[in-house]
């Protein structure tokens, strides 16, 4: 077992006002904070979905475990072959290597903060999220930067045969 120690000197404060958020209806995510603002600490995002909406289809990370607290409304979150559904007050957290995706319920909205740990440069991967929504990109594109994120893309029929 190895132990990371986190460094940085400063406590992170982030103000909601001062949050960017990239996205929006159906999928809004709020970038809290990056894994270089907290010395490799954690990555955090906050995502709101719309009724049912998609959040991320399934994928793992082959360095980080990924926790998703449940704020409001109704949230499906697969990890490995099982399909959870949460509600608010609920905690998933992901082993590294585990494949997992998450949505709105069916007929539910659904607001998560979702923290990853050891932290990894994550904003980027969202920004690239949304030049993909919006053509700038082809879709291909974020197979090119999986290993940039440790996001890697699979496919689930568990996940495929609920959705």
């Amino acid at each position: 077992m190895s132990l990371f120690v986190p460094k940085f000197d400063d406590s992170v404060v982030v103000r909601d006002a001062d949050a960017e958020v990239v996205g929006g209806d159906p999928v809004a995510v709020k970038l809290l904070a990056d894994s270089s603002a907290s010395g490799g600490a954690l990555s955090t995002v906050r995502v709101t979905l719309g009724e049912g909406a998609d959040g991320a289809r399934p994928h793992l990370h082959r360095n980080s475990a990924e926790m998703f607290f449940l704020l409001d409304g109704e949230a499906q979150v697969l990890s490995g072959d099982d399909i959870v559904t949460a509600e608010p007050g609920d905690l998933v957290v992901v082993p590294p290597g585990k494949p997992h995706a998450f949505a709105a319920a069916p007929g539910s909205t659904a607001d998560l903060l979702i923290v990853i740990t050891p932290g990894v440069e994550r904003f980027e991967y969202f920004r690239h999220l949304q030049r993909i929504r919006l053509g700038e990109v082809g879709p291909e594109s974020i197979l090119e930067v999986q290993e940039l994120y440790d996001n890697h893309f699979l496919r689930s029929e568990a996940w495929e045969g609920r959705r």
